[in-house]
C-alpha cells in the first residue's frame, strides 16, 4: 500500500555548489538532504514512501525539483521532471533516468535517474488506455510522435496543450520495447511542463484567470525562490523538514474537560404585543416559562390585540449543555386572576440553544406563532410580538437596527424562526421505538442481593431498569422491566409537536426504579438536526433500528456515587454503562383527517420485535494494545503497584466483573462461513494456524512499582520489556459508518492545519499567504472529491438503516458542493482577499466536523485506567474510530496503529480546575483494533526492532498475541534543550506576577531551568542537556519520529509545593550520528510554543529542542555547543550562539506622565509610587512622586535607556513595567506590574522622505479617480480633479489639488446644492413668495430634531452598509466574470481598475443603473426635504472610534493578585489596582540626523516633542444624558425606576428626586456641570440607579470614563465640532472658541503654516486651498461677513492635513454599555451621553445646550359615530322570529381602556342600520417625533406613583349588542392607527372587507395631519374557521384638535352643549314594540311585506284590467263588426 521513489543520482550538473532536492506526489512532499559542495554530480541516493489509501491513477503525476542551495538566499530552481504514473500503475515496478526541464519548459543537459515502486492495494495493475492519451491521427502523420491532451492527464491543475518538449520522437515499437527494458527516454513525453496556449486560445478556455495566476505564482516563485509554500506548512516546519510522521500521532493539548462547568447565563425576553388572538372580548395575559421558573405579564381587559411591552429577565448558572436544552414556552392565558388559573389560548415553545445559535444570540422583534396543545386541527391562535435574548459570560448584546416600524407589522415576514423553517409548521408524530438494552450495570448492593438469596433462594439481576424520554419539554416513559441486566421492552413512547420543531435534542435516559428515589443509568442525546436534513433533498429525522452506548460513571455501585453527574450526561463519561436499540421515525400528520387524536401528550404502546441481525452481522473484532512508556504520574498516587486496564463496552473490565451479552454465544453458530475460516488460516503466520477461539483476552498490564522521576512525578521503569494487551470482542460490523466519519475527519485535520498555517503566517506577517491558502484549498478540493468515490462502495451491507442511506447520500452531495466552491474560491484568492475568503473556508470546516459525527454508534469508545491499590484513579478514552484499521488509508483511523501519546486525567468533577491541569500520567500507547481476521497486521505500526514474548497455552504450544514486547534495538542521544523566553504567562503570585521555571520531560529524564523571580516575561537564556537519554527502535524511525517533549512551567513559592503555570509540547529535531550538523536543519531555528492552562491559553514558550545520536565515537562527536563568551551565569549554560537570536542596539525612550486610580497596599495606601521599567535586562527607573495624593503626575516626563534587542521583531522580548511603593528606610513593595507584550507598535520608524506627505492626497486620488471610472483628467496641468463632499457622488463638484510638492494645493469644498437651496428659499420667504409645504420652521426646531434626524441618519447607514455588502459580493462574482475579459496583468493598476471598471460598466444591464440613478435622487430627495443640521450618533464608546484616545498618551492597567485558579472566581478587572499613563518609543541606533536637526527640536523631551504640560490643570466638565435603553430590571414587577448618578473625584451629583417611574427605556434629557482638577480627578463615573422606597438605592450599571486621554487627546475631543456654524437657534455654537480661533491653535500646535484668509472666500492652511461660504444670518435676519465657515470646512478635513493626520472629533452622541461589577460581562442597558469639557483658564462656555424631554403636546380627538349599516343581527323576536339587534357603539383609544365610551343603544335595528350623531371626546398627549401616545396613570391601588408609558396611538372601535339581562353581545371591531389608517369610504356600499384585509395596499392618511377625516370604515370579527368576516360597517367622522383649539371651539359629550348634535332620526319601532303595538305592526307589515304588497296590488290590477278586456271585448267586436 505505498509508492515509494528511490532517488539514485543527478548528473551533467553545472558550477560547484550544495544541492537539494523535493520529491512530490498527492501534494505531500520530502526533501532530501543537502549535497555540499557537489561538482557535476550529486548522489542523493535516497528512498521516499507515501502511503496510500486509494489506487495511483494512471494520469496522476510525481514530480522531482532540483535546486541549488544556499543559507542565505532562498534555494535556486536548476529544473523539473513531471511523469505520469501510467506505466508504473502497470508494471508496479520502473527505473527511469531523464533530462530536467527549466522553467519556459525547455529540456536541460542535466539528468536525474529514479527508481520507482508501487505496490497496490489489491495487487491488480491498470490497463494501458490509448484513447485517453494517443491521439491517433497524430499518430500517423507525426512519425508516431505522443500528443499529449494535458487536461486528461493533469486532470484540470492546467490549461492549454501542445507536444512536451524533450526526446519523444519515436517509433511506437520501439517505445515498447523500451518499456520492457528500463523505461528510459520514453518518459519525457510524459514529463509535462506548462505549455503557455498562443493569444488566441486565450477566448476559447473556460477560466483562463486560473492560468495566468498560475503563471504569475510561478514567476513569483522564482524571484521569491525556494520551497513551494503550497504545500509546505510553516507552523510545523519541523514536521516537513523531519519527514512526516508516520509512527506517531499527535497528542491533544488541551487537557481539562469543560463539558460539564457551569456558567452565568442570562435570558432576557421582552413580550411586546399580541395580534390576532382567537377568542371573543378576552382579557390575555402572557405567561413566559423557561424551565421551572414563571412570569406573568400584566393583564389587558377586552381586546384581542393588547400591548405590554414588558421585560423579563431569568439568571441561570448551569453548564452550557443544561441551559442549551432548557426550553422556553410563552403561552397566552384568557381571563386569569387570583381564583381562576384561565383557559389556554395557545403556545409557543423553543429551546434556549435555538435562541443561542441566531445572529447575536437573539430574536428580535419577531411574532412566535401560537397553536393550542390540546387542540392540534385548530390552526393558528393568534401572535405574540417579543424579543428574546441569551446572554452568556463575555457575550455583548447589540441591539440590531430596524429600519422602520411598519415593516414590524408584517408578521407573516417577522416570524419567531430561524432561518430556514418554514413559516408555516406542521405538527407531526415522533415515534421513539425502544427495543431492549445491554450490559447494563448492578445498580444495588450485593448485599442485599444476598440477603434476598439466602431467602427466596433465586439469583436476581440487580437492576430495574426502564427508559425515560425527554423531547421539546415532555416526558415518556416505558414499563419497568424488574431484575434485568438484558431488559426488552419493545414499546414505542409518541410525542406530538410541531415539525420542524424548535427543541434541537432529544434526551434519552436508561433509569433504575427504586423506592426511594429513580437514579439514572446512563444518559444519550440526540441532536436532530444531524438525523435530519432540510436541503431540498432532505430527508425526516430518522434513526436506525440502531445500538447506542451510553458512558457515565464507573460501574462499581456506590450508595453515593460521586460521579451521578456523568450518568445523567453532564461532562464527559469515564466508563461503559449500557447500550440501547431504538429506532426514531417522523409522521407528518393530516390535521384535516378525522381519524387523528387532537391533544399533544405523550403515549406509551407496545410494538413487535425486531430480529437479532437488522443491526448488522455480529463480527468478532480484536483490540490490541503496547503500553511503550508511562511516565508523570503524579506522585500523589503513592508507590503501590500500578497497572492500566484496557476495556472495550464491557470486554475487558475486571474490577467490575462482566456481564457478558448474549452475542458472545452466537458467535460460532452464525460465525465463520467456512471460505472465511480458510481465509483466516491463510493470513496467519505459521504458529497460529490452530484455531484461536479459545484464546484468553489480557486486559491488564502486569501491576508494576513506580519508580521516581523528580519531586513531581513517578515513571514506570518498563525500559526495553513493553507489556501488551489484547481483548476479542464481539460487536455488529458497522465500520462503514466509522470509516467515512474517519475520512471526512482526515480532510476536516489537514483544513485545520492548513488554515492554522495561514493564520500563522499573516500573524508573523511572511509573504504569501495567499498561495498557501489556495494550497489548502486545492487539499479540500482533492480530498472532498476522494470522500465521495470512496463513501460509494458498500450499498448493500447488512443492518443499513435509512439514516445511513441518507446520511451518505448528504455527505457525498455536499463534499462534491464543497469540492467545487473549493476549486471557484481558489481562483479568487488574491492577496487583498485572503482574510475574507479565509472566513469563508473556516465555515467548511466547521461544517466538515458536524457532519463527520455519526449519530448512530457502533463499537464503544475504548477507556485506558490507572489503576493502583484497587483504586481507579485516571483515564483516557479513545474513540474507537479513531483506532479502527482498513485495508485503504483514508478511512483508517487516526491513531490506529500508531503509537499515540494519552495524557490520562482524573474522572468527572475531580477533574475541574486546578486538579485537572496537572497531568495524572503520560502514556505512549499503540493501538489496533479491527476485525479478527484482518488482524495479521496489527504490530505493523510498531517503531520497529522488538521481539514478541507470547504466553505459554500447554506444553509447546503458544498464545498468538505477544503478552510483552522486547526491544532488542537500541539508540542513545543526547537532548539539548535551548530554552530561551516566555512571555505573557499567567500571574501565580499575590503580588500579580510569578517565579517562574521550567521544567522539561522527555521519556523517563527531568531536569529544570532556573528560578527567575517577579516576571512574567522570563527570559531563562538557557541551555538543558540531557545526556545518554536511550531510545528504543530503530533509529531511521526515531530520526522522522521522535517522542515527543514535555514542557511545564511552574511559579516557585518559598513555601509549599510549587504551582502548576501552564504546559506545552514540542518535537524535537533529530540528527543522526552520519549525518552533518549544518544547515538547513541545524543549528534549529527558535520558535515560539503555545502554553496551555486547562483549556486555556497561559502564553508562548520561545526555545528550539536539538535531539543528537551518540554514535559509536561516544560523545565526542558531537557538534561543540557555541557558548558565548561573555557568559557571567556560572555553571548555567546559555543558549548557543546558532540559536541564540541576532541582537542589535535599541534606544527606548520612556515618557512617564503619571499613575492613576492606585489601589491599597496591604491596607496602606500608595503615597510615594515610582515606576521601574526593565526590557531584556536593561532598564530605567521614574522619578519618585512625592505625594501620590496631591498629585499623581511625574516631575521628569521623559527618560531613557539603551539595549539590546533581536533584529527579528517578532522575537522582542516584552517589556515590564513595574510600580512600588517607595517606604521608610529604604523599603519598597509592589503596588503592581504589566507586562507590555509586544514592542512592535512602538517601534518608531523614519518616514520615507520621497512619500513627500502625498500619501493621502494620493490615496485619495485613486478612491476618487475609481469613483469617476478614470474620468477625464488633464495631464498638461497636473490638475486632479478631487471629490472632498462626503454626500453621495452624484454631484459633480470642481476640486483642484496640484500635485508639486512645493506649490499650493487648492481643495475646493463647494457650497452644497442643498446650501444654495437653503439660500434660494430663505430669500423667497423674504420676498413674501410661495412657502414650501414641509419646511421645518426654525422655532419649531429643538436639540431633538437633530437627534432624531441624525438617528435616522444612522439607521439609513446601517441599511446602506448592508447592501453594500451584499453589492461587493455580486461584484466580486462579476468580478471574476470580468477578469477573463478586460484585464491583462501586464497593464499597470492603474489601468486596471479602469478596465475593469469599464468592464463592469458594460457589463451592467442598463435597467441596473437605471434603478440606481433613482435610488441616488431619492436619496438627493430626501435630504432636500430635512434640512436639520445633524450630529454623529456613534453605536458604540467614543473611545473605540478613536483608539481609546491613545495617539501619543498610552494607559497600561496594573495587576496585582493570583489569577484565579477556577475560570470563573477572579476576572480581569479585579485584578486591576491601578493605571500606569505614559508611552513608549523604541528606535534603532542610531536615529537619522534629519529628525535631531529640526528647528525646534529638544534633545530633553527626545521623540516625545511638542507634548503638553502635566502640571494640575482646572476644567469644567458638562456631562449630558440624553437616554438609557435596555435596563436590566430592577423590581419584582420587571421594571426599574431609574436616575442618574454622577461622579467625578470627590463630586457625586445625584439626580434621586428626578427618578423616572418604572421605565427601563428612560428619557432623562439632563446636563449636569462639574468642576474638576486633572489629573487628580479624571474618571467619570456615570451611573443608573433604581429607586426604591424602602430600603437602599440598587446600582442597575455603570460606565467609566477616561476624561484626561480625551483632553490631552490631538482628536480634540474636548467639545465637539458641529456641522456647521450658527450664532442662534438649536444649533448654536457652543465652544467658547470659534472655529477660527481653534484652527489658529491646532496649525501652531501641528507647525503648520496658516491660517491665511484670503478673499472671495478662500483659506489656505499648509499647502492646500478651502473655499466655502463667508456669510452668516444673525436672530435678526442680518448678514454679516465672516471666516468661520471657511475654518470650520478646514476642521472637517483636518484629517487631510499634512503633519495633522488627526480627525477631530465631531458633535457626537455616544452610546454606552452599562456594566454591573456584581455580573461581569453582562451588558446592563445602554446609555447615550456625551461630555464637553473646557478649560477654566479660557473664557467661561455659554449655558448647557436645553435637552431636556420634549413634553408631550396635549391633544383632543372628536369622534362623532353618526350611523351604523349591516350590522350583524344577533337577537331573535319572541314573538314574530324576526332577525333584529340592539345596537351601540364603543370607542377608546389604545392602553386608555377604562375611559372606554358608549353611544346609547339604537332599539330593534331589522336592518343593522343604527342611527347615532354620537360624539367621543378623548384627550390625550402625543408625542409627535416618536409617533406615540403618552399616558401617566398608577400600575395599581398600590402603586407609590404614577407610571409613564408610551404606547402607539390607535383608535378602537366596536359594535355590539345590548342585552338586558345577559352580557352583551361582542360583533365587530375596527382598530385605527392614527398616524396611517385606510381612508374612509365615501358610501356605506364601497365600504368593504378590503379596508382592514389588504391595509397595506391601501391609501392611508394620517389624522395628524388631515385633522378632519370622515366616511365609512367595516367593523369585523373572526367566524368559527377562523377567518375574517364583515359584521358591520360605521360612518364616522375623526376631528383632531390642540388643547388650545379645542379651548376655543369646545363641543360636548354625546349630543350635549356645546355645539350639540341634533337628534337622530330613527324609525319608531326602535321604541320597543309593546308601548305602541299598531304602530309597530304597521311598521312590520311596511317594512317586512312592502314589496309583497306592491306586487300583489300590482297583479290584481293587471288582472282587472284583462277581465275588463275580456269582459268588454266581444262588445267592442261587434260594434265594429256592425259598424254601430
Amino acid at each position: 500500500m505505498a509508492l515509494i521513489v528511490h532517488l539514485r543520482t543527478v548528473t551533467d550538473l553545472r558550477g560547484k555548489g550544495d544541492r537539494i532536492a523535493k520529491v512530490a506526489f498527492r501534494g505531500l512532499s520530502f526533501y532530501t538532504r543537502v549535497l555540499e559542495n557537489c561538482e557535476d554530480e550529486a548522489r542523493f541516493n535516497e528512498s521516499f514512501r507515501w502511503p496510500i489509501a486509494s489506487n495511483v491513477d494512471g494520469n496522476e503525476m510525481l514530480e522531482i525539483q532540483v535546486f541549488n542551495y544556499s543559507k542565505v538566499f532562498t534555494n535556486r530552481l536548476i529544473g523539473t521532471f513531471r511523469m505520469v504514473l501510467q506505466k508504473v500503475v502497470e508494471e508496479g515496478q520502473l527505473e527511469v533516468s531523464d533530462t530536467l526541464i527549466d522553467d519556459n519548459n525547455s529540456a536541460i543537459r542535466t539528468c536525474v535517474s529514479i527508481e520507482i515502486k508501487y505496490q497496490a492495494m489489491d495487487g491488480t495493475v491498470g490497463a494501458w488506455n490509448d484513447n485517453e492519451f494517443l491521439d491517433d491521427s497524430n499518430r500517423s502523420e507525426n512519425d508516431g510522435a505522443f500528443q499529449f491532451e494535458t487536461d486528461s492527464l493533469l486532470s484540470g491543475h492546467s490549461q492549454g496543450s501542445g507536444v512536451s518538449p524533450g526526446r519523444s520522437h519515436q517509433s511506437l515499437q520501439s517505445a515498447e520495447r523500451s518499456f520492457r527494458k528500463t523505461g528510459k527516454g520514453v518518459f519525457s513525453a510524459m514529463k509535462l511542463g506548462k505549455i503557455r496556449p498562443p493569444k488566441e486560445d486565450h477566448k476559447g478556455k473556460d477560466e483562463p484567470a486560473i492560468l495566468e495566476t498560475e503563471d504569475l505564482d510561478r514567476k513569483a516563485m522564482r524571484l521569491g525562490g525556494g520551497l513551494d509554500p503550497d504545500t509546505i506548512s510553516l507552523a510545523s516546519v519541523t514536521a516537513v523538514t523531519t519527514n512526516v510522521s508516520n509512527k506517531r500521532s499527535k497528542p491533544d493539548i488541551k487537557m481539562e474537560p469543560s463539558a460539564g462547568r457551569p456558567m452565568d447565563y442570562q435570558v432576557s425576553i421582552t413580550i411586546i404585543e399580541a395580534r390576532q388572538l382567537v377568542g371573543l372580548n378576552m382579557d390575555p395575559v402572557v405567561c413566559v416559562e423557561i424551565g421551572d421558573e414563571k412570569k406573568y405579564t400584566s393583564m389587558k381587559e377586552s381586546t384581542n390585540c393588547p400591548y405590554y411591552n414588558e421585560y423579563f429577565v431569568f439568571d441561570f448558572h448551569v453548564p452550557p449543555d443544561v441551559m442549551f436544552d432548557k426550553i422556553i414556552k410563552l403561552s397566552v392565558i384568557h381571563s386569569k386572576n387570583l381564583l381562576r388559573s384561565g383557559t389556554l389560548v395557545g403556545t409557543f415553545k423553543l429551546d434556549v440553544g435555538t435562541v443561542y445559535s441566531q445572529q447575536e444570540h437573539q430574536f428580535y422583534h419577531k411574532w412566535a406563532i401560537l397553536s393550542d396543545p390540546d387542540d392540534i386541527t385548530a390552526g393558528v391562535k393568534g401572535y405574540l410580538k417579543c424579543d428574546i435574548a441569551v446572554v452568556g459570560k463575555g457575550d455583548n448584546i447589540k441591539t440590531p437596527h430596524k429600519a422602520n416600524e411598519t415593516d414590524e407589522d408584517d408578521i407573516e415576514g417577522n416570524l419567531l424562526l430561524p432561518e430556514g423553517v418554514p413559516s408555516e409548521r406542521q405538527w407531526a408524530r415522533f415515534y421513539v421505538k425502544i427495543y431492549r438494552a445491554e450490559g447494563l450495570p448492578k445498580m444495588n448492593t450485593s448485599l442485599m442481593a444476598n440477603v434476598k438469596k439466602a431467602f427466596i433462594g433465586e439469583n436476581k439481576d440487580l437492576v430495574d431498569p426502564y427508559v425515560q424520554v425527554l423531547f421539546a419539554g415532555q416526558k415518556g416513559k416505558t414499563s419497568v422491566q424488574k431484575s434485568s441486566y438484558e431488559p426488552i421492552w419493545n414499546e414505542q413512547i409518541i410525542f406530538t409537536e410541531m415539525f420542524p420543531p424548535l427543541c434541537k435534542r432529544m434526551k434519552i435516559q436508561i433509569r433504575d426504579s427504586d423506592k426511594v428515589n429513580d437514579v439514572a443509568i446512563g444518559t444519550h442525546f440526540i441532536d436532530l438536526r444531524k438525523i435530519a436534513n432540510d436541503g431540498d433533498k432532505g430527508f425526516l429525522p430518522t434513526l436506525g433500528p440502531a445500538w447506542v452506548n451510553m458512558y457515565g460513571s464507573t460501574r462499581n455501585y456506590t450508595l453515593m456515587d460521586e460521579h451521578q453527574d456523568l450518568n445523567e450526561g453532564l461532562g464527559e463519561g469515564v466508563s461503559f454503562r449500557a447500550r440501547l436499540l431504538i429506532s426514531i421515525a417522523v409522521e407528518i400528520l393530516d390535521t384535516t383527517s378525522t381519524e387523528i387524536m387532537n391533544s399533544t401528550d405523550v403515549q406509551t404502546e407496545g410494538i413487535q420485535n425486531i430480529s437479532e441481525n437488522v443491526t448488522g452481522k455480529i463480527e468478532e473484532f480484536f483490540l490490541f494494545g503496547a503500553f511503550l512508556e508511562a511516565t508523570m504520574i503524579d506522585r500523589k498516587i503513592g508507590d503501590k503497584p500500578i497497572t492500566f486496564e484496557v476495556t472495550i463496552g464491557n470486554y475487558g473490565n475486571q474490577i467490575d466483573g462482566v456481564n457478558k451479552p448474549a452475542m458472545h454465544k452466537k458467535k460460532k453458530e452464525g460465525g465463520e462461513s467456512d471460505e472465511e475460516e480458510s481465509e483466516l488460516i491463510q493470513n496467519s503466520s505459521e504458529d497460529e494456524t490452530e484455531d484461536d477461539g479459545d484464546m484468553v483476552s489480557v486486559s491488564s498490564t502486569p501491576p508494576m512499582k513506580p519508580v521516581i522521576t523528580d519531586r513531581n512525578y513517578f515513571h514506570l521503569p518498563y525500559f526495553e520489556k513493553k507489556p501488551c494487551t489484547y481483548i476479542k470482542s464481539w460487536w455488529q460490523d458497522q465500520r462503514r459508518r466509522l470509516y467515512n466519519a474517519n475520512i471526512m475527519d482526515k480532510i476536516a485535520d489537514k483544513l485545520e492545519e492548513g488554515l492554522n498555517d495561514v493564520q500563522e503566517i499573516i500573524k508573523t506577517e511572511k509573504a504569501y499567504p495567499e498561495r498557501r491558502l489556495r494550497g489548502v484549498l486545492e487539499e479540500l478540493g482533492s480530498g472532498c472529491s476522494r470522500f465521495v468515490t470512496l463513501a460509494d462502495k458498500d450499498q448493500n451491507q447488512a443492518g443499513r438503516t435509512r439514516l445511513d442511506r441518507e446520511r451518505l447520500k448528504f455527505c457525498m452531495r455536499e463534499l462534491e458542493n464543497m469540492s467545487q466552491q473549493a476549486k471557484t474560491i481558489r481562483s479568487q484568492v488574491k492577496k487583498n482577499t485572503v482574510k475574507d475568503k479565509l472566513k469563508l473556508v473556516q465555515n467548511f470546516l466547521q461544517k466538515l466536523r458536524f457532519l463527520a459525527e455519526e449519530p448512530q454508534h457502533s463499537i464503544p469508545e475504548v477507556f485506558i485506567w490507572m489503576i493502583s491499590n484497587n483504586k481507579r484513579i485516571a483515564y483516557a478514552r479513545i474513540p474507537s474510530k479513531d483506532i479502527l484499521y482498513s485495508i485503504v488509508d483514508e478511512e483508517m483511523g487516526k491513531e490506529c496503529g500508531k503509537v499515540k501519546t494519552v495524557f490520562l486525567k482524573l474522572p468527572g468533577k475531580k477533574g475541574f480546575g486546578p486538579a485537572g491541569w496537572t497531568v495524572q500520567a503520560k502514556m505512549e500507547i499503540y493501538l489496533w483494533l479491527g476485525l479478527n481476521k484482518q488482524r495479521k497486521d496489527f504490530l505493523s505500526g510498531l517503531p520497529n526492532g522488538f521481539e514478541e514474548n507470547k504466553a505459554l497455552k500447554g506444553p509447546g504450544l503458544q498464545s498468538f498475541p505477544p503478552i510483552s514486547l522486547t526491544y532488542t534495538m537500541k539508540q542513545i542521544f543526547q537532548l539539548r534543550v535551548h530554552m530561551y523566553q516566555a512571555r505573557s504567562l499567567f500571574a501565580a503570585d499575590s503580588s500579580g506576577l510569578s517565579d517562574p521555571f521550567a521544567r522539561v520531560f522527555f521519556s523517563t529524564h527531568s531536569q529544570c531551568t532556573e528560578v527567575l523571580n517577579e516576571t512574567l516575561c522570563p527570559t531563562w537564556d538557557q541551555l538543558l542537556v540531557f545526556d545518554h537519554v536511550e531510545l528504543y527502535g530503530e533509529a531511521s524511525e526515531l530520526r522522522d519520529d521522535p517522542p515527543i517533549i514535555v514542557i511545564e512551567i511552574y511559579d516557585q513559592d518559598t513555601v509549599g509545593k510549587a504551582e502548576f503555570i501552564g504546559r506545552t509540547f514540542a518535537k524535537p529535531i533529530t540528527k543522526m550520528s552520519d549525518e552533518h550538523y549544518g544547515p538547513p536543519r541545524f543549528p534549529p531555528q527558535l520558535e515560539y510554543y503555545q502554553i496551555y492552562r486547562g483549556n486555556c491559553t497561559a502564553g508562548d514558550l520561545l526555545a528550539a529542542f536539538e535531539l543528537l545520536q551518540i554514535g559509536p565515537g561516544g560523545k565526542a562527536e558531537l557538534p561543540p555547543i557555541d557558548v558565548p563568551t561573555d557568559s557571567e551565569k556560572g555553571p548555567i549554560l546559555p543558549v548557543p550562539m546558532g540559536v541564540r537570536p541576532v541582537l542589535s542596539k535599541y534606544r527606548i525612550e520612556v515618557l512617564f506622565w503619571g499613575l492613576r486610580d492606585l489601589k491599597r497596599v496591604n491596607l496602606a495606601q500608595v503615597d510615594r509610587p515610582r515606576v521601574d521599567i526593565e526590557c531584556a535586562g536593561k532598564g530605567v527607573q521614574s522619578a519618585v512622586i512625592q505625594n501620590y495624593k496631591k498629585n499623581p503626575n511625574f516631575s521628569t516626563l521623559v527618560k531613557w535607556f539603551e539595549v539590546d534587542l533581536p533584529e527579528n521583531e517578532l522575537l522582542h522580548p516584552p517589556l515590564n513595567i513595574r510600580v512600588v511603593d517607595c517606604r521608610a528606610f529604604g523599603r519598597y513593595t509592589l503596588v503592581g506590574s504589566h507586562a507590555v507584550g509586544s514592542l512592535r507598535k512602538f517601534i518608531y520608524r523614519a518616514p520615507d522622505r520621497n512619500a513627500n506627505n502625498w500619501a493621502t492626497a494620493a490615496k485619495l486620488m485613486n478612491g476618487y479617480m475609481a469613483l469617476t471610472n478614470g474620468g477625464p483628467y488633464s495631464r498638461h496641468t497636473g490638475e486632479i480633479v478631487v471629490n472632498m463632499e462626503p454626500e453621495p457622488p452624484v454631484k459633480k463638484m470642481e476640486t483642484v489639488v496640484k500635485l508639486d510638492a512645493t506649490s499650493d494645493a487648492v481643495v475646493k469644498v463647494d457650497v452644497s446644492e442643498e446650501d444654495k437651496e437653503k439660500e434660494k428659499k430663505k430669500k423667497k420667504k423674504k420676498g413674501g413668495e410661495e412657502i414650501e409645504e414641509e419646511e421645518p420652521d426654525e422655532s419649531m426646531l429643538d436639540w431633538w430634531s437633530k437627534y432624531f434626524a441624525s438617528i435616522e441618519t444612522l439607521k439609513e447607514q446601517l441599511r446602506a452598509q448592508e447592501a453594500a455588502a451584499a453589492e461587493a459580493e455580486e461584484k466580486e462574482d462579476m468580478e471574476i466574470a470580468a477578469e477573463g475579459a478586460d484585464v491583462k496583468p501586464d497593464e499597470s493598476p492603474m489601468k486596471g481598475t479602469k478596465g475593469k471598471e469599464k468592464g463592469k460598466e458594460k457589463t451592467k444591464a442598463p435597467k441596473e443603473d437605471k434603478k440606481k440613478k433613482n435610488q441616488m435622487t431619492e436619496v438627493m430627495d430626501k435630504k432636500n426635504k430635512q434640512k436639520i443640521d445633524e450630529l454623529q450618533v456613534y453605536n458604540k464608546e467614543l473611545e473605540n472610534e478613536y483608539d481609546n484616545f491613545e495617539d501619543w498618551l498610552h494607559t497600561f492597567n496594573l495587576y496585582r493578585g493570583k489569577i484565579g485558579d477556577d475560570d470563573d472566581s477572579v476576572t480581569e478587572d479585579e485584578r486591576i489596582v491601578g493605571r500606569y499613563k505614559g508611552s513608549l518609543c523604541v528606535y534603532k541606533m542610531p536615529l537619522p540626523e534629519d529628525v535631531t536637526k529640526e528647528a525646534s527640536f529638544d534633545p530633553n523631551f527626545g521623540m516625545f516633542q511638542g507634548i503638553p504640560n502635566n502640571d494640575p490643570v482646572n476644567v469644567l466638565v458638562r456631562v449630558y444624558v440624553v437616554r438609557a435603553t435596555d435596563l436590566h430590571p430592577a423590581d419584582i414587577n420587571g421594571k426599574a425606576d431609574p436616575y442618574v448618578v454622577i461622579k467625578l473625584g470627590k463630586t457625586e451629583i445625584k439626580d434621586k428626586e428626578n427618578y423616572i417611574s418604572k421605565q427601563l427605556n428612560p428619557v432623562f434629557g439632563k446636563s449636569f456641570d462639574i468642576e474638576a482638577t486633572f489629573p487628580m480627578e479624571s474618571m467619570l463615573t456615570v451611573a443608573v440607579f433604581d429607586w426604591d422606597l424602602v430600603g437602599t438605592d440598587d446600582l442597575i450599571g455603570e460606565t467609566k470614563i477616561d476624561l484626561e486621554n480625551r483632553y490631552y487627546s490631538k482628536h480634540r475631543a474636548t467639545c465637539g465640532i458641529s456641522q456647521s456654524y450658527a450664532i442662534h437657534g438649536y444649533n448654536a455654537w457652543r465652544d467658547p472658541m470659534k472655529p477660527t480661533q481653534i484652527l489658529t491653535k491646532l496649525c501652531k500646535e501641528a507647525k503648520v503654516d496658516g491660517p491665511h484668509f484670503g478673499p472671495g472666500g478662500r483659506v489656505k492652511v499648509a499647502n492646500r486651498v478651502f473655499l466655502g461660504p463667508t456669510e452668516i444670518e444673525d436672530e435678526n435676519g442680518l448678514k454679516k461677513q465672516t471666516d468661520e465657515h471657511l475654518a470650520l470646512t478646514v476642521l472637517h478635513h483636518w484629517e487631510e492635513i499634512p503633519h495633522a493626520c488627526y480627525k477631530l472629533v465631531p458633535e457626537h452622541v455616544e452610546t454606552r454599555p452599562l456594566l454591573n461589577p456584581d455580573k461581569p460581562g453582562i451588558e446592563q442597558g445602554r446609555i447615550e451621553m456625551w461630555v464637553d469639557m473646557f478649560p477654566m483658564d479660557m473664557p467661561a462656555p455659554g449655558p448647557a445646550i436645553d435637552i431636556s424631554p420634549r413634553k408631550p403636546k396635549k391633544y383632543e380627538l372628536r369622534v362623532i359615530i353618526w350611523n351604523t349599516d349591516e350590522v350583524i343581527l344577533e337577537d331573535d323576536d319572541y314573538f314574530t322570529g324576526e332577525k333584529s339587534s340592539d345596537i351601540f357603539v364603543r370607542g377608546w383609544l389604545k392602553g386608555q381602556q377604562e375611559d372606554k365610551q358608549d353611544t346609547d343603544v339604537h332599539y330593534h335595528s331589522l336592518t343593522g342600520e343604527g342611527n347615532f350623531n354620537w360624539r367621543f371626546i378623548f384627550p390625550f398627549d402625543y408625542l409627535v417625533a416618536e409617533e406615540k401616545i403618552v399616558i401617566s396613570k398608577k400600575e395599581s391601588m398600590f402603586s407609590w406613583d404614577e407610571t409613564e408609558y408610551k404606547i402607539p396611538a390607535r383608535l378602537t372601535l366596536q359594535v355590539w349588542d345590548a342585552d338586558h339581562f345577559s352580557a352583551d353581545d361582542f360583533l365587530g371591531a375596527i382598530e385605527l392607527d392614527l398616524n396611517r389608517f385606510p381612508r374612509g369610504a365615501k358610501t356605506a356600499k364601497q365600504c368593504s372587507i378590503d379596508m382592514v384585509v389588504n391595509e397595506q395596499e391601501l391609501p392611508t392618511v394620517s389624522i395628524f395631519k388631515q385633522k378632519r377625516v370622515k366616511g365609512w370604515w367595516p367593523f369585523v370579527a373572526r367566524n368559527e374557521n377562523d377567518e375574517m368576516e364583515l359584521t358591520g360597517k360605521v360612518e364616522a367622522e375623526l376631528h383632531l384638535l390642540t388643547a388650545e383649539e379645542a379651548e376655543k371651539s369646545p363641543a360636548g359629550l354625546a349630543r350635549n352643549e356645546p355645539d350639540p348634535l341634533e337628534k337622530p332620526n330613527r324609525p319608531d319601532t326602535s321604541f320597543i314594540w309593546f308601548l305602541n303595538p299598531l304602530k309597530s305592526i304597521k311598521y312590520l307589515i311596511c317594512n317586512r311585506y312592502k314589496w309583497l304588497i306592491i306586487k300583489i296590488v300590482l297583479a290584481l290590477l293587471a288582472l282587472a284590467m284583462l277581465g275588463l278586456f275580456l269582459y268588454s271585448m266581444p262588445g267592442y267586436m261587434v260594434k265594429k263588426l256592425l259598424g254601430a
